[in-house]
This record gives C-alpha cells, sequence and structure tokens, in this order.
C-alpha cells in the first residue's frame, strides 16, 4: 500500500469540499479493496452476489475461507462483519470490526460498524467511541455525528 498516497486522501476526507472528501473516499475503498490483488477482490465480489442473492451461507464461506487464506486482509474481515451485522450476530461482527481496526486503524467503515453493532447491543457508551473515532478519521460524516446524538440521547 502506498503510505504517502493513504496519507494524503486522509488528509483530504478533512477538506472543506465535499467532492475533495468524496474522491478520497472513494480512493480509500479502493485501496482497500484492491490490497491484496484481483483475485482476492474477485472473491469478496462473489460473496456480495450471493449475498444479494440471498445465498448467506455460500457468502459466509466465502469470506470464511478468504480471512483463513488471507488474515492479514483488512476487507475481508469488513466484509464478514458488514455480513454478520447483516444477520444480527453483533458479538462476532464486532470482533471482525476490531480484527480490521487492527490490521488497519484508520478504516472508517469498521468503526462505523463497530459502532452500529454496539449501538444494535445496547452498548451505547461504546458505540458513542466508535462513532467517534470514525469522525476523527472523516469529520464531515454527518452520519456519524446524527448517531452520536441518537446514543447519547439514549444514555440520558
Amino acid at each position: 500500500m502506498n503510505q504517502k498516497l493513504v496519507d494524503k486522501l486522509l488528509s483530504d476526507l478533512k477538506s472543506s469540499d465535499l467532492n475533495i472528501r468524496e474522491r478520497a473516499t472513494s480512493q480509500l475503498w479502493r485501496i482497500w479493496f484492491w490490497q491484496k490483488g484481483k483475485i482476492a477482490l474477485e472473491q469478496i465480489e462473489e460473496s456480495e452476489k450471493s449475498i444479494a442473492e440471498g445465498d448467506v451461507a455460500a457468502a459466509t464461506s466465502i469470506l470464511n475461507d478468504l480471512v483463513v487464506a488471507l488474515p492479514d486482509f483488512a476487507e475481508a474481515w469488513n466484509r464478514r462483519a458488514v455480513l454478520k451485522f447483516m444477520t444480527q450476530d453483533y458479538d462476532r461482527a464486532i470482533a471482525d470490526c476490531e480484527m480490521v481496526i487492527k490490521l488497519n486503524p484508520v478504516h472508517f467503515g469498521a468503526l462505523h460498524g463497530l459502532g452500529l453493532c454496539h449501538a444494535a447491543l445496547g452498548n451505547y457508551s461504546a458505540a458513542i467511541r466508535a462513532f467517534r473515532a470514525a469522525l476523527d478519521i472523516q469529520p464531515h460524516a454527518i452520519e456519524n455525528q446524527r448517531l452520536i446524538l441518537e446514543c447519547t440521547a439514549r444514555l440520558s
């Protein structure tokens, strides 16, 4: 991964210019998805196709195999976390989000997902911490700001 480019894109996420932020977000996702090359990306795409077809078992199998084969591929863990969230397996989704963050501490998607999982479990303080961490990276993300307010209200 070209760390200089990633650092520039992370800086661009803080720009006041929406176009710059959107381009940076898109490029970061592209870098993360392509981290392990075309074959790994094709496996993620195959899992997404299985999800779209309602075949959760096939998607789970693909992603399980991918994280075993490429344990340092953060996006494979993230895609599996998303799938676990979708199936309301929040504790396991949290574990996968934490692995993504361990591998890629600036993965704002995993931080957002971590917050969503904690919120779904009623762990609002933990959710707020995750959403704030995501906001540190992507400060203009209105959704994270809204979720912090919502979780804060639920603590009251």
